[in-house]
């Protein structure tokens, strides 16, 4: 694959720290945004700092003194890949965070991952049966941070409005995260990237994929939707993620919140007629998963 011989662009518009690449011939109609924006009928701004940050005056912050590890636990390694790489290999993982603006670690900090946005060379290309897909112009290790899957955060009314005005041979890209707190209430976040988002909303859904998903709060409760790299993933391969939340064929997983009793579920909204998988896997389903199950 020689970029240099075609008429790329960045589909980011310098909104990333690494291009977007795209062939600039044939661009897509959306508005790119990096993070997730406030939409229709969301009450809280993502923007809005919310959660609060440690007083490790350090480097890099450790468990013995980072009030943030000591409370959400070490998600990351000193090289920033994800630990507990066999989240997906059982039923129950940990809730993710970052270190926040409020922190006073270093930007340097080991636990200060998915707010530094793309890291990676990714291509928006064309596949031949499935649309847009995006592949990888380099090597991805084994729980490396690969991209956000950012969008309008939206309500649930909005959401429903977006869902039954949809044709059918538009995409659904809407997710739904459910968080169940222990005392019954019931939190929900939609995200939406079909008209404002990154490059996420590209990735096709595969039976067998190479990345997982899990959400991620940095600054906002609103959680970031991470994609992780789910095994080591060879240049030019394509990424894609299971749109039913799990991975490698397994049952979406589920992961407490902070309260010993609760759960937090993220699905996709239902989607208005079952769509055909050309995923190619061995394991495929023939057909694209209605909803989308991912934990925070």
């Amino acid at each position: 694959m020689n970029v240099a011989d075609q008429h790329y662009v960045d589909l980011s518009s310098c909104l990333e720290d690494v291009p977007v690449l795209i062939n600039g011939r044939t661009l897509p109609s959306f508005q790119y945004s990096p993070n997730n924006i406030q939409g229709p009928g969301c009450t809280v701004d993502p923007s809005e700092v919310t959660l609060p940050g440690c007083s490790c005056h350090s480097h890099s912050c450790c468990t013995e003194s980072c009030s943030c590890l000591q409370t959400h636990g070490q998600a990351y390694s000193s090289t920033g890949t994800l630990l507990h790489l066999n989240r997906t290999d059982s039923r129950y993982c940990s809730p993710v965070y970052d270190c926040n603006a409020l922190c006073s670690c270093s930007d340097a900090c080991s636990n200060r991952v998915v707010q530094r946005g793309l890291q990676l060379r990714l291509e928006v290309y064309g596949t031949c049966n499935r649309g847009w897909g995006v592949r990888t112009l380099e090597k991805i290790p084994h729980g490396t941070f690969v991209c956000e899957y950012a969008g309008e955060v939206i309500s649930f009314r909005e959401a429903r409005r977006r869902q039954l005005a949809q044709r059918a041979q538009e995409n659904n890209y809407i997710i739904a995260v459910r968080e169940h707190a222990g005392t019954g209430s019931v939190t929900e976040t939609f995200v939406d990237p079909a008209r404002v988002g990154n490059v996420g909303r590209f990735l096709n859904h595969s039976c067998l994929p190479n990345l997982f998903m899990l959400p991620v709060r940095v600054h906002s409760v609103i959680p970031r939707l991470a994609l992780f790299a789910g095994r080591d993933v060879d240049a030019g391969e394509e990424l894609t993620f299971d749109y039913s939340g799990g991975y490698a064929n397994q049952h979406p997983v589920e992961l407490p919140s902070t309260q010993s009793d609760a759960a937090v579920q993220a699905s996709r909204t239902d989607v208005l007629q079952r769509k055909a998988c050309h995923c190619g896997a061995n394991n495929c389903t023939q057909f694209l998963p209605l909803d989308l199950s991912v934990l925070s």
